[in-house]
């Protein structure tokens, strides 16, 4: 999880660049700010969609194959 310093510090460049716009070293600390919250986001999301089962009507897990064969090679098993 990113800190609230820094998600502060990315909404506060975001409306510094609207207003009057950013130096190049404020655009440049953007960008790495934007990244590590892109990667954070990322891995949080892969998480989340790595505990999810699907099940159809019947009860059948119809879970599709790439991400049953993703949750094996998480949990190293396959």
């Amino acid at each position: 999880m990113l800190s609230q310093d820094k998600l502060a510090r990315i909404n506060h460049l975001a409306k510094k660049a609207k207003e009057v716009g950013l130096t190049d070293g404020e655009k440049q600390e953007q960008q790495l700010l934007r990244q590590e919250y892109l990667k954070v986001f990322r891995g949080q999301m892969s998480d989340q969609l790595h505990t999810i089962k699907v099940v159809d009507d019947k009860g059948n897990d119809v879970t599709p194959k790439k991400l049953r064969e993703s949750k094996l090679r998480r949990k190293g098993l396959h």
